[in-house]
């Protein structure tokens, strides 16, 4: 595990020197929440229905973000040969992954953290239950990390790989979308932790299983 905060802080600290990364992700995001607002126009005065957009405005948000920010995580590491150097390295290939997928989500939980807030004025909505959402989203964001590092992995070394990764990511991201929209709908209209706890089993199964399995099958995705 120590080993994977390494390379997660390795990861981090180059990526919070230029914000190369991070600044397209949040852009992106910000602009989906921008154009969202737009679109809705009047039906933001009616709080019951700004409740029911704002699960799924929020997550297009995020996913799109974070699929954007995926793209690039290995991507950088093979232009600059540093992958070669971290197969070299007398490490375990699950704490590649491990301190990938660490700080994979630590960039998503940025840009979701700065999000929000933008969220919350331009939709003029008072999000309830934030204790509630927190966890919805970190279940989230770590599920889509898990699966997301792993492909990422897998597409870096093809040409297509901005088109590739999408194409394997989002059918195997809806097992992870779908509740967490649907926790966060039922957490934003009442707050109740207790009326989403059928979600976040969801969620945490769906995290410790794939999870598992990028642990198991990321060393044949870096083989050369």
């Amino acid at each position: 595990m120590i080993k994977s905060l390494y390379i997660a802080a390795k990861d981090l600290k180059a990526e919070f020197r230029t914000k190369q990364m991070l600044n397209s992700m949040l852009i992106f995001s910000l602009i989906v929440i921008v154009i969202f607002s737009i679109s809705f126009g009047d039906l933001l005065s009616q709080p019951d229905m700004v409740a029911k957009l704002a699960p799924g405005v929020l997550w297009i948000a995020f996913t799109f973000a974070g699929t954007l920010g995926l793209s690039r995580s290995f991507a950088g590491e093979i232009e600059n040969g540093c992958l070669e150097g971290l197969k070299l390295s007398p490490i375990d290939r699950g704490s590649i992954y491990t301190g990938k997928t660490i700080s994979g989500a630590v960039l998503m939980f940025t840009v979701e953290i700065l999000t929000i807030p933008i969220f919350i004025v331009l939709f003029n909505y008072n999000i309830t239950g934030i204790i509630g959402l927190a966890i919805v989203i970190f279940l989230g964001t770590v599920g889509f990390m898990s699966v997301g590092t792993l492909l990422s992995a897998l597409s870096a070394s093809t040409r297509t790989r901005e088109i590739m990764l999408p194409v394997l990511l989002l059918p195997l991201i809806i097992p992870v979308i779908i509740p967490a929209v649907m926790a966060t709908g039922k957490i934003l209209v009442d707050g109740n932790i207790g009326n989403i706890l059928s979600e976040l089993r969801l969620l945490l199964v769906y995290d410790m299983i794939f999870f598992i399995i990028g642990q198991l099958v990321f060393e044949y995705t870096i083989m050369d």
